[in-house]
């Protein structure tokens, strides 16, 4: 049986990554303890990799704060928490979130993100009901009845529960919120869009592809289009997603403009014609990204994982890295290039 996926060749490393996670404190449905608020930190100059075992990673600054989440490959969600960027690196990863023994999504969790939405979070990911064939993953999502991303959650829902799909993220819009995702379409991985009526139901009949290879760099490995990430700026929305196929080198991001027509039509969404971020200066798979500001709301900072071998493949090497990025004169973003391995960098404005 075909497995249509981008982490079929991932199996075999999915329990190499397990051993990455060290110091994890267990909490199902109940809040972890948070790193102590009145913490006085110095200064601390960044370096990458931030978190050596760190792929589909997710990064905000809340409420004094960073919160780290990535791809467990286990039944858990887990968080990291420090008042410095820096400080993440030797951050205990915390359970937020524990799916054993569950059915239909026990195993295999990736790509978990946590956004705040009308002043409560939530936390998206993708799981499924196999450790070794992933024809199983799906969307899921959970509410806190807390504070902070660290809970504690209920789960709320599974989107679309008969479909297979990954790399779920928000986006909101005119006073209207939308799920994206990647999804196979005929023989092309892509990015879909679709309204929904709260934060864990899509809109039945809504959803429609903005989004599939089309470009020689979109089409390396395999024809891949996943992992949507919303960024907003100055009245801007723009989608990054990544292209190529997750174990190659050339793992890197592409581009989607809105142009202001309705978002469920694909003509919304013009592409740039190039990648905006790729391999580069020793660093290779430069893919599934997101985005955070400053302490202080000053700067932008994109989060992405990579490797340092171009061969490093799509498992438990690729690690979470970290750099500002500025925006062109056009109102598009500029990433510039990966920052090399630990090139100093000085910590984000307002620590």
């Amino acid at each position: 049986m075909r497995v249509r996926n981008r982490r079929s060749a991932i199996a075999a490393l999915a329990a190499v990554a397990l051993a990455g996670l060290t110091s994890l404190a267990v909490v199902h449905g109940a809040g972890a303890e948070e790193a102590p608020g009145e913490v006085e930190a110095a200064q601390e100059a960044v370096t990458n990799p931030l978190l050596p075992n760190g792929a589909d990673p997710w990064l905000e600054y809340w409420d004094g704060n960073y919160y780290l989440s990535a791809t467990t490959w286990d039944s858990t969600v887990t968080m990291r928490v420090s008042p410095t960027l820096a400080g993440l690196s030797d951050a205990p990863a915390q359970v937020v979130w524990d799916d054993a023994g569950t059915p239909n999504r026990c195993c295999s969790h990736w790509a978990p993100e946590f956004h705040r939405i009308d002043g409560t979070w939530y936390l998206m990911y993708t799981s499924g009901d196999s450790q070794t064939n992933f024809d199983g993953q799906r969307l899921h999502v959970l509410r806190s009845t807390g504070d902070t991303p660290m809970g504690p959650y209920e789960f709320m829902g599974t989107p679309m529960p008969d479909r297979w799909n990954i790399d779920g993220t928000y986006l909101e819009l005119d006073g209207q919120l939308y799920l994206l995702w990647s999804e196979w379409a005929g023989e092309n991985q892509s990015v879909w869009i679709a309204e929904m009526s709260d934060p864990w139901t899509v809109v039945p009949g809504t959803d429609t592809v903005i989004a599939q290879p089309e470009y020689d760099w979109e089409t390396v490995g395999g024809r891949v289009n996943e992992a949507p990430e919303v960024l907003q700026h100055d009245g801007d929305t723009f989608v990054t997603f990544s292209a190529s196929q997750c174990a190659t080198a050339d793992y890197k991001l592409g581009l989607l403009t809105y142009n202001g027509g309705d978002p469920l039509d694909r003509a919304s969404w013009p592409k740039t014609p190039e990648p905006v971020f790729q391999q580069g200066n020793g660093v290779y798979t430069t893919g599934h990204n997101g985005f955070f500001t400053s302490p202080d709301g000053t700067e932008h900072w994109l989060v992405y994982h990579g490797n340092d071998d171009p061969n490093g493949g799509c498992g438990s090497s690729r690690s979470t890295r970290v750099q500002p990025f500025t925006f062109n004169e056009d109102g598009t973003p500029d990433f510039g290039e990966p920052v090399a391995n630990g090139v100093a960098l000085p910590p984000p404005s307002g620590e």
